[in-house]
């Protein structure tokens, strides 16, 4: 059976709600290959995956030099080519080094090239620079445009995007925190993004991590809001996951 594609002024989104993974870099892309392939027999358009997910996540200054790779890096366009020949878009977080320091960044890939990257303008992490950019993409019918965890925080990084084109924004998330931290986000992650949502008319697409690991814990926050702040699809929390959604 020929797999359903959406509608032509429509675009079909994925996002995933992953545990955490760090320092493999080929489990990791085999990870993901595996489940932007399985996008492709869904007729996904645009897959988005966690915050710093191809490295793993870290505040640690020593582990964030270790990890951190440029764009232009070998292992970087390797990564980028396992996904040559396969449709959707996917936005993955990953940290990147520049000749100025580290920055918290999102790549996006498209049949297996780096088409552009998106460096967190708030970052939280004392080792991370700011980004100064607010790059759109175009997929299908739809632009869309990229912020990063804490920079849900700040309506104007949200509406920089907006004012761009985008009609949708992806959050890559990392929620991993102390337990009681992550009690107190539990909620407010969620109306952030729907605040965010409705501030803009834009959809919202986030995807976390989700679990234990180290003494922390992530509830998971995937989830994919309407313009006026409806949520139309969630992960449940506490679980590994995927939703789609066609957004017109």
């Amino acid at each position: 059976m020929a797999t359903r594609r959406p509608k032509a002024n429509a675009c079909r989104v994925a996002a995933f709600q992953c545990a955490p993974l760090a320092d493999d870099i080929p489990g990791t892309t085999r990870r993901l290959l595996h489940d932007v392939q399985w996008c492709e027999t869904q007729g996904v358009d645009l897959v988005v995956f966690p915050e710093c997910f191809l490295q793993g996540y870290t505040t640690d200054r020593h582990l964030i030099a270790n990890r951190a790779i440029a764009a232009d890096s070998p292992q970087l366009q390797a990564f980028a080519a396992t996904f040559a020949g396969l449709t959707p878009d996917l936005i993955v977080g990953f940290i990147e080094r520049r000749a100025n320091g580290f920055y918290n960044a999102a790549a996006v890939i498209r049949g297996g090239e780096l088409v552009g990257i998106y460096a967190k303008n708030h970052p939280n992490e004392q080792a991370f620079l700011p980004g100064n950019a607010s790059p759109v993409f175009q997929t299908r019918a739809f632009t869309y445009g990229i912020n990063i965890c804490a920079d849900a925080n700040f309506p104007a990084c949200a509406q920089r995007v907006a004012d761009l084109g985008a009609q949708l924004i992806c959050y890559p998330l990392n929620n991993l925190l102390a337990p009681a931290t992550a009690d107190r986000w539990r909620a407010r992650s969620v109306l952030n993004l729907q605040a965010r949502a409705v501030e803009t008319g834009c959809w919202v697409v986030s995807s976390d991590v989700v679990g234990h690991h180290d003494a922390k814990l992530s509830h998971g926050c995937t989830c994919i809001v309407s313009p006026v702040g409806a949520i139309v699809a969630r992960v449940m929390e506490g679980r590994e996951g995927v939703i789609v959604h066609d957004i017109e």
